[in-house]
């Protein structure tokens, strides 16, 4: 008796993110000297306040509410209200990390899924794994993690005709790759649009407390408050990301209510519940006692002061590239070296990501993992792993007034600029 191997077919590929990740800090543990830019995470040191909550919460070892704790989602409520937007905890759910959440809500709520191009890497896997069909809509001068209101209303009409069936636009504000935030009327303008043609928003503003203006900053909750989902965590705001808290806000009314009902059905059945240590976390920083406001106004301070710095080396060097105006990445345009670099070998993005890694050894990520077209020379640069080989140089990077002057910063970036300039 014969018998024929087993296939696995996965409807998606490993995550670009963290795959880089991996791939670079094993160079590093074997003794390469790399300029890490290819990851976003910054790695301050733990509050010792967010320390002793956990140490306190660590004997709680009974499964959690599937949504959240009373307290967690209070808090989790309490924040959105501060940003102006009236929420009850009762809108509110919690999961480890706001990945499994965006998962969920796109796999609930109906029709086919709309993203930017480029765009964080994980919507369209996330699509995928719910059997949607993708809509890439390309991104505006402007800003990304929003899609250009005229090639919007374009690309609905043709998906349409294509037999899409539109249902879902996923924004992200600020932008993860291109590091920027759009402005309050382009996000209104393409709020109008999704409501014009029925759309749900699912808008992803993990890094929505890093936006170098807060006071500018526009959620589609604050627009189409019924229309609109969102996801956040403590991953990005707070340096927490190997904690996996992520919270969500439903939309307001009957819709929003349904759509609580059918996440916490997949949370449930996937996930069961946030470990019940960090749920007592997340109650802590999500009421923002004063030693959290100050760590995430610090760190906002620093991320953008070092963004803008290496912006300025990008763009000296002859590149083009959006101006940051939030989180932590810039996502250069190498057209201007094409003929240069084509002399090397390197006609694409990824091929550009490899020159970098093997000449030169700087880490970066081609913008083929975010959805961009393959042939583009473009690549996401994250700026967060430039702070210091330590905890000591990550809070003296914190607590400085000009942390881009700071020698082992200066030093990062003057190496980033002698590299760009070697590409010529």
């Amino acid at each position: 008796m014969t018998t024929t191997p087993a296939r696995i077919d996965g409807p998606v590929p490993a995550s670009a993110t963290l795959a880089i990740n991996e791939r670079i800090e094993q160079r590093i543990r074997g003794g390469a000297d790399v300029l890490h830019l290819a990851f976003g995470e910054a790695q301050f040191p733990l509050l010792p306040s967010v320390a002793e909550v956990l140490d306190r919460a660590a004997g709680r070892t009974s499964y959690g509410p599937v949504a959240g704790s009373a307290e967690a989602r209070a808090a989790a409520a309490g924040y959105f209200e501060r940003r102006g937007i009236p929420t009850a905890p009762e809108q509110i759910l919690l999961s480890p990390g706001s990945k499994p959440l965006i998962y969920a809500l796109l796999t609930v709520l109906p029709g086919d899924i709309v993203i930017p191009q480029p765009c964080w890497v994980s919507y369209a896997a996330h699509a995928a794994l719910a059997g949607k069909r993708v809509v890439k809509v390309p991104i505006g001068p402007e800003a990304g993690g929003i899609p250009d209101p005229a090639a919007l209303e374009e690309a609905l009409a043709d998906a349409g005709r294509a037999g899409a069936r539109p249902g879902v636009l996923v924004l992200t504000l600020p932008d993860n790759p291109t590091g920027t935030q759009p402005a309050p009327a382009l996000v209104e303008e393409v709020c109008r649009i999704a409501e014009r043609h029925g759309l749900l928003i699912v808008a992803d503003e993990v890094y929505r407390d890093l936006a170098f203006d807060p006071a500018a900053f526009r959620s589609p909750a604050d627009v189409v408050p019924e229309r609109s989902f969102v996801t956040n965590g403590v991953s990005k705001n707070m340096a927490l990301g190997g904690w996996r808290i992520g919270f969500a806000r439903m939309a307001d009314g009957p819709l929003g209510e349904e759509a609580r009902a059918a996440t916490a059905g997949v949370a449930g059945a996937v996930w069961s519940a946030l470990a019940a240590p960090m749920q007592a976390v997340a109650a802590h920083v999500l009421a923002e006692p004063g030693d959290v406001r100050e760590r995430i106004a610090r760190s906002r301070s620093l991320h953008r002061a070092v963004a803008t710095a290496a912006h300025r080396e990008v763009v000296a060097a002859g590149i083009a590239c959006r101006p940051p105006t939030g989180a932590f990445y810039l996502y250069p345009d190498f057209a201007s070296r094409r003929a240069a670099l084509a002399e090397r070998g390197v006609r694409t993005g990824a091929d550009l990501a490899e020159h970098l890694l093997d000449r030169h050894a700087v880490g970066v990520l081609a913008g083929e993992a975010f959805g961009d077209d393959p042939s583009g020379l473009r690549v996401r640069m994250a700026t967060s792993l430039m702070y210091g080989a330590g905890d000591d140089e990550r809070q003296r990077a914190l607590a400085s007034d000009d942390p881009a002057a700071l020698p082992w910063i200066r030093a990062k970036l003057d190496r980033l600029r002698t590299a760009l300039d070697a590409l010529a």
